[in-house]
C-alpha cells in the first residue's frame, strides 16, 4: 500500500505575534510544499527519510512498531521532536502504526529548510492526514503557535484567520492587489526559535484595544487599491508592534535608505521580510548582500 500527500507552506502577512491574541490576521499558502510518501511492506520497523530541496538526505532514523521506540536516528534532537509528534498521533489514533503497519516513509522539502515557510507544520499537517487526527491538536501537543500555519497547509486561498476562545475560525478570502509586482520577499539569512519568541511575547501585558488595531489593519491591507495606501498599512504595522516588542523596525535597523516600505514577517529578526517599492527593489537588497529575492507572483 502506498500513500501520497503534500501541505502547503505558509506566510503570515498581518497580526504577527498579536494573532496568538485573537487578532485578525491574512495568511497566505505559498506555491512551496512538502511533500510525504509511505510504502507500508507489513514488517514492525518504520524507516524515515527526509529529503531537502536538493533532494538530499537531511535526517533518517528508524522507529520500531508498536511501540515507537527510536532507533538510528541521525539527529537525536530532530529525531526527539517526530518522536513526540509520532507518539501524540498515535496517542490521539491508537490504531495508527500498529504492529505490522511498518514501512518506507519518505517526505521532502521544495524549500530550503532554513527560509521559514513551515517545514514543521507542513510536516504536522502531512502526519495528520496520514495518521486521520485533527492537524489542530496535533499542533498544540507539541507546540504553541497560533496555528495559521495549519490552517494554510490544505487551503487553495488566502485566508482571514484568527482565535476565538482558542478555536480557530478561518475565512477563505483573495488578495491580489493589482500592485502585485512591487511586493518582493527577501529572505534575512537568519533563523528565529518561533516556540521562544512566542513564549517571550505571551509574557506581555496586551489590551483588547491594541489586538484591535491589527485586526483593522488587516482589513485595512484587504482592501488597499494602491501600492501607497499599503505601504501606509504595513508603516503603521511596524511601528505598533515595534512600540509593544521593544525591537527597531527592520528598515529602521538596516534599510533606511531603501524608497518604499518594509514588513518584517514572523518572528522579527529572522525569515523574510516583505518589501513594498519600486520595480527595481531586487537590486536594492542584492546590494547589500541579499541573494534571496522571491515575486510575489513565485511566492503564491
Amino acid at each position: 500500500m502506498t500513500y501520497k500527500t503534500s501541505s502547503n507552506g505558509k506566510i503570515l502577512l498581518t497580526s504577527e505575534y498579536i494573532v496568538l491574541k485573537g487578532a485578525l490576521a491574512l495568511a497566505i499558502p505559498t506555491k512551496f510544499k512538502q511533500s510525504l510518501i509511505f510504502e507500508q511492506n507489513n514488517s514492525n520497523i518504520l524507516i524515515w527519510e527526509s529529503y531537502n530541496y536538493e533532494n538530499i538526505i537531511w535526517f533518517q532514523c528508524e522507529i520500531v512498531l508498536p511501540n515507537l521506540e527510536l532507533i538510528n536516528s541521525s539527529d537525536k534532537k530532530i529525531g526527539k521532536i517526530l518522536h513526540s509528534i509520532l507518539l501524540s498521533a498515535k496517542k490521539i489514533n491508537p490504531n495508527f502504526l500498529t504492529k505490522n503497519n511498518g514501512g518506507t516513509l519518505k517526505t521532502k522539502l521544495d524549500f530550503p529548510n532554513n527560509w521559514g515557510l513551515g517545514s514543521s507544520s507542513t510536516l504536522i499537517n502531512n502526519i495528520a492526514k496520514w495518521s486521520k487526527t485533527n492537524p489542530f491538536k496535533l499542533l498544540w501537543s507539541n507546540f504553541k503557535g497560533s496555528g495559521y500555519d495549519i490552517a494554510c497547509a490544505d487551503s487553495i486561498s488566502p485566508i482571514l484567520y484568527r482565535l476565538e476562545n482558542n478555536i480557530p475560525v478561518i475565512e477563505k478570502t483573495t488578495f491580489n492587489p493589482a500592485f502585485s509586482k512591487n511586493l518582493f520577499f527577501i529572505h534575512l539569512n537568519k533563523k528565529q526559535n518561533t516556540n521562544k519568541e512566542i513564549r517571550t511575547f505571551n509574557s506581555k501585558n496586551i489590551s483588547a484595544r491594541f489586538v484591535n488595531n491589527f485586526s483593522d489593519l488587516t482589513k485595512e491591507i484587504i482592501s488597499t487599491n494602491n501600492i501607497n495606501d499599503f505601504q501606509s498599512c504595513i508603516k503603521k504595522h511596524e511601528s505598533l508592534l515595534s512600540e509593544k516588542l521593544l525591537i527597531d523596525p527592520i528598515k529602521k535597523k538596516l534599510f533606511e535608505d531603501y524608497r518604499g516600505e518594509i514588513k518584517s514577517l514572523g518572528a522579527w529578526g529572522g525569515d523574510f521580510i516583505l518589501a513594498a517599492g519600486p520595480l527595481d527593489t531586487p537590486n536594492y537588497f542584492k546590494k547589500k548582500g541579499f541573494k534571496t529575492i522571491i515575486t510575489y507572483k513565485e511566492m503564491f
